[in-house]
């Protein structure tokens, strides 16, 4: 999930941000190279960096990232997953050479599980999850450190899974019994509103302009919600049995795109990608049916980059990048033998051209890795201005 932010940083190399980024590496990864799937791309191919990591103790996995700088990138996620007593949250922040965690002020119970976090600028961050004492978790960000905010109309029963903000407003979407739940901050003020019906939201995208979406799943059909007019309605989508959604990202009143996939049985799902033009929502061909789709963002000009992993080539590095008119396939790296990488949230950098991915490593017993990655897309302009494909990708950068 990518969070729209109200000032531009200062320019920074691509090549230079990622390469101090990835002046660490997870250990036992290999170098990342990557090509542009399927050959018929028109764009030159991209290059890949080597995997890194936060360092998160035990188990540990990112869910979310956002990026306002390529010297200011902030992700959360959890770390000792599997030990019921200890795990716990971790908030992370890039300042341009290293990862730091960063604690959570006035807290008596603790975070269990961040997942989803948005900017509305470098001083003004959001975060929810989970919380120990098994409320709602809400905490704010000031570029330094984050304090729990406490929200009296949420409580036990309710559930928050995504969160976005912009200047003046936060909204953060989940569930409270079995219908859809959203909260909205405006100014100081916090307010609920319930949708009727059955439901459930996983993630929103809001824009400065009072336009929104909202999506998850409901009755076992994919779930959109609209923000207009100061409400939320949902809208009609495609029949599409077994459908969920768990990420969207608005690009402007005629472009949004919504991921998830399509529950067939029996642990069997295949990818799904919806489209808003201004009019409708309608289904996309996505080119490989074994990818889970987990994260969403885009670059501002009409391009969508999709993270999550290939079911069928479990160890390499997975994304989608979608134009408008085509959907491809980027591979990056092996995570190794035997070892699953999955990214679960995307964003891209003001300022830069790269993309960066979060999310983690699992291997042949089970233990967890949170993994950050990232690759620097080339133009389709300098594509067509060499007039040939580069075959091989350059090699990562130290």
């Amino acid at each position: 999930m990518t969070r729209r932010l109200v000032r531009r940083a200062p320019v920074m190399c691509a090549g230079v941000a990622v390469a101090l980024l990835f002046g660490q590496t997870l250990p036992g990864t290999p170098a990342a190279h990557a090509h542009a799937d399927p050959t018929r791309s028109p764009f030159v191919a991209d290059t890949w960096q080597r995997f890194t990591s936060a360092r998160l103790q035990g188990d540990g996995s990112l869910s979310d990232i956002v990026g306002l700088s390529p010297t200011d990138v902030w992700a959360v996620g959890q770390q000792d997953i599997w030990d019921a007593w200890e795990h716990r949250s971790a908030i992370v922040h890039w300042d341009g050479r290293t990862w730091t965690q960063v604690g959570i002020r006035n807290d008596g119970a603790g975070a269990e599980h961040l997942r989803s976090i948005a900017a509305a600028s470098p001083t003004d961050l959001w975060v929810v999850g989970t919380a120990h004492d098994r409320l709602p978790y809400v905490a704010h960000g000031d570029g330094t450190a984050f304090d729990r905010v406490s929200v009296d109309q949420i409580g036990a029963g309710d559930w928050l899974g995504g969160v976005d903000a912009v200047p003046g407003k936060v909204v953060a979407v989940g569930r409270r019994d079995r219908a859809p739940l959203i909260l909205t901050r405006s100014g100081t003020t916090w307010k609920v509103d319930v949708a009727k019906g059955e439901g459930t939201l996983y993630s929103v995208a809001i824009s400065g302009k009072g336009e929104g979406w909202a999506v998850g799943d409901a009755g076992g059909q994919p779930l959109i919600m609209r923000l207009s007019g100061g409400s939320w309605k949902r809208v009609p989508l495609p029949r599409l049995p077994g459908g969920y959604l768990r990420d969207v990202h608005l690009d402007g009143p005629k472009r949004a795109l919504a991921i998830g996939g399509i529950y067939h049985g029996q642990g069997r799902s295949t990818a799904l990608m919806l489209a808003w033009n201004g009019k409708r929502w309608s289904k996309l061909k996505v080119p490989v049916r074994s990818a889970k789709l987990y994260g969403v963002t885009g670059d501002g000009k009409g391009r969508f980059y999709v993270s999550g992993f290939d079911a069928k080539r479990p160890e390499e590095t997975f994304l989608l990048r979608h134009d408008g008119r085509s959907t491809e396939i980027i591979r990056g790296g092996r995570a190794g033998a035997h070892r699953t990488i999955r990214l679960q949230a995307v964003t891209t950098l003001p300022g830069s051209s790269a993309v960066w991915a979060v999310g983690h490593v699992v291997d042949a017993s089970d233990r967890y890795s949170d993994v950050i990655t990232a690759f620097v897309p080339k133009s389709r302009s300098r594509a067509e201005k060499n007039g040939s494909e580069i075959k091989k990708a350059a090699p990562a950068t130290r």
